[in-house]
């Protein structure tokens, strides 16, 4: 069993220069499309951002776009940055329709959003099989449109309360910017996010239930603006 204070004094002696830290921070700004605080943040620490910002913007708005149920605008903007993009991310680009439709079906248009199915959707599907089940999953919403009165109580199915929702729209919109990232050859996952996934492997790893089998002080990021540090089997009850 290794002590808090034991763990808290090892952490202290571990330096890290603060220009790691800037790089690390700006990353995050970057690869998360928080333009306003990577410009603010290399105002206030003079570090250079490795990214062109005019298109980050287009980024951001992509984003925006898509939470606003502007599938369309959304797609037109990728296309103008670099039409590849979607040419080469049939997912991508079956997901940024399929979510077309739902817009089309939470806006009342049951007609409009069949047909739409018919002649965009379904030809991906046939083009691409692995697309299929995700197909079949849209044509259900069909069955549970969130519309018909005469459906009222009936619960449907977690994965289609799941495409009506408006996470679904966040998940799109970062599956969207990742692509995006990628074809600027810029990281599709910010670097702190990694080092705090691998950190998080590492206590499982030395943690009781590891093979490591450690009590010791972990960090607990599950709390929101509050880092705190708790024991493995703290955060292993959880």
């Amino acid at each position: 069993m290794v002590s808090r204070e034991e763990w808290e004094a090892q952490l202290a002696d571990i330096r890290v220069p603060k220009e790691e830290l800037d790089k690390l921070l700006m990353d995050f700004f970057i690869v998360e499309g928080y333009k306003e605080a990577a410009e603010q943040f290399s105002l206030e620490t003079g570090h250079v951002p490795e990214v062109d910002l005019p298109n980050m913007q287009l980024r951001i708005d992509m984003r925006d776009k898509i939470m606003q149920g502007d599938v369309l605008g959304a797609i037109e903007l990728v296309n103008e940055m670099n039409p590849e993009i979607l040419d080469t991310s049939p997912r991508i680009f079956f997901h940024l329709q399929q979510l077309r439709m739902i817009e089309l079906l939470r806006e009342g248009n049951s007609d409009k959003a069949l047909s739409f199915t018919a002649e965009q959707l379904a030809p991906l599907g046939e083009e691409h099989p692995h697309l299929l089940g995700e197909l079949e999953q849209t044509m259900a919403l069909f069955v549970f449109d969130v519309n018909n009165p005469a459906l009222a109580g009936v619960r449907a199915p977690p994965y289609v309360e799941a495409l009506y929702s408006i996470e679904n729209r966040r998940s799109v919109a970062d599956e969207l910017n990742a692509a995006v990232r990628v074809a600027q050859s810029y990281s599709n996952a910010a670097k702190l996010l990694l080092l705090l996934q691998l950190a998080q492997l590492g206590e499982q790893l030395l943690g009781s239930d590891g093979p490591g089998r450690t009590q010791f002080p972990t960090l607990d990021i599950h709390t929101p603006l509050a880092l705190t540090t708790t024991t493995h089997d703290e955060m292993t009850d959880e």
